[in-house]
């Protein structure tokens, strides 16, 4: 789970005195996440039934306005979220967890897209930037914002693995919800020759639920997709470094 979202959870759990632990997990090693396939975060459990999950917050482009709290960054949205997750809480709590498990038994998501979908942007230079430049390639797409503080080491390893790896790996910063002028200066911050765009509104729709930032996608030569990694975890770097090394050889 990412702030804000942890944020008001931890706000609503310290409401019951005791009663409720909040519990943050990344989903990698969470038994939760494994039992329910979860790939993606925001989720929200409670107990072991999921109650919130990606497509409730939204993602960015098309679609951001479509799940029960968005858009998210509405403050109307985070008292509805801490007041839903209050009643849900309270249905566990006074033995009730059959009629919530029964409320929420629909708990698949959207697949992770397939294939690197077609894309044509214009990059912060004015040159164009299309899934064709891309051809025979692994490509590294990373959805990012300004106001995202994890994702400033991504954005300078992004850099550090199109210097290692050359013209061998086609890479994107696709920024979400930021102005331009803050994406530039940001972008002057990091150096490699780093594919830097404004991710528009279909661009975010056609790589699937981007509901969090950073999102990295990977896709091999084929432009078939070889993983996604959400969030900033430790190993981040390491694991995406290996697998970008492996589809190279």
């Amino acid at each position: 789970m990412s702030d804000p979202a942890s944020l008001l959870a931890k706000q609503v759990t310290r409401k019951y005195q005791g009663k409720v632990e909040f519990v943050s997990e990344n989903y990698g090693d969470s038994e939760l996440a494994k039992r329910f396939g979860v790939t993606r975060y925001p989720v929200i459990f409670v107990d072991d039934v999921l109650v919130a999950r990606p497509r409730d917050f939204g993602f960015f482009g098309a679609g951001e306005n479509s799940g029960r709290y968005t858009p998210w960054r509405d403050a109307k949205n985070h008292e509805k979220f801490k007041a839903d997750l209050g009643r849900m809480i309270g249905l566990v709590i006074s033995g009730k967890k059959e009629a919530l498990r029964a409320e929420h038994a629909d708990s698949k998501d959207a697949a992770e897209i397939a294939r690197l979908p077609q894309y044509s942007l214009t990059d912060l230079d004015g040159r164009p930037l299309t899934t064709e430049q891309a051809a025979g390639r692994v490509v590294v797409v990373e959805f990012w914002a300004t106001w995202c503080p994890p994702c400033r080491s991504t954005l300078a390893w992004l850099g550090e693995v199109k210097q290692k790896h050359g013209d061998g790996v086609a890479v994107l910063a696709l920024a979400v919800e930021s102005q331009e002028a803050d994406v530039r200066k940001m972008a002057g911050e990091f150096s490699g020759s780093v594919g830097w765009a404004i991710g528009t509104p279909e661009v975010a729709a056609a790589f699937g639920d981007v509901v969090s930032v950073p999102t990295l996608f990977v896709f091999d030569r084929s432009g078939k997709t070889a993983s996604v990694f959400y969030g900033a975890p430790a190993d981040l770097h390491d694991k995406a470094e290996k697998l970008i090394e492996s589809l190279l050889r």
